[in-house]
């Protein structure tokens, strides 16, 4: 078939279409003969546990991976993607999940930078109002000499879609779009991808974990599971319980239930707590707040707000500028990360490869990190090999990490398995306080659900739990009291049961009014 010409393009026409597509690594098929389909004018989720197939299929389709078999066709045509330039001469483009930008150089540059058109001599004044044309018909309102690293979490969005459209996008594939998002900034965004939609040329392949997000946007929805498809829907005739069940294979909980548990005396006590960040800058700023007995404290903000220094001050990994840290009581803020946890500090990072685990370790080894010290597991130095072997084996049946054996690498774990590994090793030794900070980051809803119960559990066990979330709903759900933490600061602290979304919403973005109205 020969290719079609944009202008020839009509609402509802295939455009990209990809048949048999299969991927095969060692040990493992990512994706088995995957058949899909996107058509002119459509917003088209694809849902799927971690390590389901989904990134596999998105980066075959944008030239970043070459299939074992199978064929692709864009605009009706078949296609051999040798390199990501051959999509985006096709009319694809890709906004991943991590930014691909530049932050020392402004929002123009960063659009123009290795695009073709710019040629030998650049004239930035065409370009500046191409730009800005784009801009006015997507509705984005940017200063485009605007330094990236000024821009908020969702203009870093705008930039990165108008770079793909800049290049001539007209499939565009975004990767977890709103993880990272305040309230406000995700409705803009979801607002802009409709209109794009009545745009027969801007075709979106949506590729999330939040489900209402799908509901409230697609019109079609490919489920895949272990690497096959396993439900194409049509969205009006989904629910979240329909989609949750297609991914996981079983029914997922979404109600959690909010324990009631008779708050106890306070573990954790900050005062005016004040923290720099790698820039000498002060990114937490004079923060008071109390964390008890039998309570989730929740911190809801979007990144880059000061959560990240303000849980590493709290975990002993980062130095307090000003302000004094109590556990128990008793003065912490000196303290190493050590002595913190074996005074019964337990800190679940964001960052589940970097710091919450060593991937050419092997879980054994990483569940070690937790006992080493423990005389029941280590004696006059040596370590008692049996011993941790066992407890290790008892952790990861207990946690349900997937895995063939313990002596497996962490590095080779899905990031679902490798959170409940790192549950499993801080957890076990059942602490005072458990800081938890973005523990369902990047999870699908089976592995949300696991950790969110098992933050519930050790509430009830009468765990005090510091929860940093930029997910909102996930912070309502579980949190005994909220806190929105925006540049730095608390911008209020709310009783859980009673806070309204769009209230805390608002005061992640910094806007007050809104709870001043109320």
């Amino acid at each position: 078939m020969d290719v079609l010409s944009t202008n020839e393009i009509k609402h509802g026409d295939v455009v990209l279409e990809a048949r048999g597509i299969t991927k095969r690594y060692p040990g493992l098929v990512a994706n088995d003969h995957v058949d899909f389909e996107v058509r002119a004018g459509e917003i088209h989720a694809i849902l799927g546990e971690n390590g389901a197939g989904k990134t596999t299929l998105m980066s075959i389709l944008f030239g970043l991976v070459r299939p074992d078999e199978g064929e692709i066709y864009v605009f009706g045509k078949k296609v051999n993607f040798k390199s990501p330039l051959d999509a985006i001469k096709l009319g694809i483009g890709m906004v991943h999940q991590t930014r691909k930008l530049v932050a020392a150089h402004t929002v123009l540059e960063n659009i123009l930078l290795g695009h073709p058109k710019t040629g030998v001599i650049l004239d930035f004044k065409k370009a500046a109002e191409e730009v800005a044309r784009l801009c006015d018909r997507y509705e984005y309102k940017l200063n485009l000499n605007d330094k990236v690293w000024h821009l908020s979490e969702g203009e870093k969005q705008m930039v990165e879609i108008l770079k793909a459209l800049y290049r001539g996008a007209r499939i565009l594939i975004l990767d977890e779009p709103t993880s990272s998002l305040a309230p406000p900034e995700t409705k803009k965004l979801l607002e802009t991808i409709q209109i794009m939609t009545r745009d027969e040329l801007a075709i979106v392949p949506f590729i999330t974990h939040k489900l209402p997000v799908v509901l409230s946007v697609s019109q079609r929805v490919t489920v895949l599971r272990r690497g096959k498809v396993v439900a194409r829907l049509n969205t009006r005739e989904a629910t979240e319980q329909m989609l949750a069940r297609e991914m996981v294979g079983r029914e997922v909980m979404f109600n959690l239930e909010r324990a009631q548990v008779e708050r106890g005396k306070a573990v954790l006590e900050v005062q005016n707590l004040s923290v720099y960040d790698e820039k000498g800058m002060k990114a937490v700023k004079d923060v008071s707040f109390s964390v008890h007995e039998g309570e989730i404290f929740g911190i809801a903000g979007v990144s880059g707000n000061g959560q990240q220094p303000l849980a590493e001050a709290l975990a002993g990994l980062r130095k307090a500028a000003e302000g004094r840290v109590l556990l128990d009581g008793s003065e912490i803020t000196r303290l190493s990360s050590m002595e913190r946890w074996k005074r019964g500090i337990g800190y679940i990072p964001s960052e589940q490869r970097a710091v919450g685990s060593i991937g050419d370790f092997s879980l054994v080894e990483n569940i070690l990190m937790s006992y080493y010290y423990d005389d029941e597991f280590c004696r006059r130095g040596v370590i008692d090999a049996k011993k941790i072997r066992a407890r290790a084996e008892e952790l990861v049946a207990e946690y349900g990490v997937a895995t063939p054996s313990v002596d497996v690498l962490a590095k080779n774990l899905s990031g679902g398995n490798l959170q409940k590994l790192i549950l499993a090793r801080v957890l076990s030794r059942q602490p005072r306080l458990i800081i938890a900070n973005l523990p369902t980051q990047g999870l699908d809803v089976g592995a949300t659900e696991f950790v969110q119960n098992k933050l519930l559990e050790a509430k009830k066990a009468g765990a005090a739990v510091l929860l940093i979330s930029e997910d909102l709903d996930e912070v309502l759900a579980l949190s005994d009291r909220i806190a929105p933490m925006y540049e730095g600061r608390f911008m209020d602290i709310l009783p859980g049961g009673e806070a309204e979304r769009e209230i805390v919403g608002a005061l992640m973005a910094g806007i007050r009014q809104k709870a001043a109205e109320q």
